[in-house]
């Protein structure tokens, strides 16, 4: 597990600038969806492509996040990174200038569909009401990349909780655009991970001074819990 090191200087910066650290201080769990970001075979068995050996620590934080979820109403989604023949053509400059050959070729085979390190990791717990979307690029909100925006609208969700993989690349793009499409995100501190702690607390900075709520899986847990119970009062 990453250790979570948040620099004074943006925490001192966040109050100032708004008030508190934590900009969403609580949340309703029926319009809330927790999207977790490509916990694939491909990232996570040990000697895979992609492998990033952290992430498969973060597993027992994100099913405890979507069991509380689920049982208050929201819902989980599990984000697949796809690298199919419309990936490709859309978009070479990644494919052609991100990537050596040999990679390239790799990655490709272990993120098309069908191959099972494109396959959502064992040790998640994925119920039949769960979703599933495919995605395109590094965010699942960028324009060209998944069907996710429309989906969370069909359902009224406008709050979002970002953990997966990797912290500062697919993770930080999904939840960037996120915000900017006007959702309250959420961004897990200790469900998300990636290569080095340098990595993973950077994006957590970034994250925390203008893009998101960063809470750990106890805080969020917690919100969630009480935005049942308040259902369950007004009912």
């Amino acid at each position: 597990m990453h250790k979570v090191e948040m620099d004074p200087v943006v925490h001192s910066r966040a109050l100032a600038r708004r008030g508190g650290f934590h900009p969403f201080p609580t949340l309703n769990a029926a319009r809330t969806a927790h999207i977790i970001v490509d916990l694939q075979n491909g990232f996570m068995t040990p000697g895979a492509v992609a492998e990033i050996r952290t992430a498969r620590e973060i597993v027992p934080n994100v099913n405890r996040i979507s069991a509380a979820l689920r049982a208050a109403g929201g819902i989980v989604v599990y984000i697949q990174n796809t690298f199919d023949d419309e990936a490709i053509a859309a978009w070479p400059t990644f494919f052609d200038r991100f990537c050596s050959p040999e990679r390239r070729a790799r990655m490709i085979e272990a993120f098309t569909p069908g191959h099972m390190m494109h396959e959502v990791w064992p040790g998640l717990e994925v119920l039949p009401g769960d979703l599933k979307v495919r995605k395109r690029r590094f965010g699942a909100f960028v324009e060209g990349s998944s069907d996710l925006h429309a989906l969370l609208q069909e359902r009224g969700v406008d709050t979002i909780i970002v953990s997966g993989t990797a912290t500062n690349v697919c993770c930080e793009s999904t939840a960037r655009d996120a915000m900017m499409l006007n959702y309250r995100v959420f961004f897990m501190s200790d469900a998300n991970a990636t290569h080095t702690d340098a990595e993973h607390n950077a994006t957590l900075n970034a994250m925390a001074s203008f893009f998101a709520d960063v809470s750990s899986t106890e805080e969020v847990v917690t919100l969630i819990s009480q935005s049942a119970l308040l259902k369950q009062a007004a009912e």
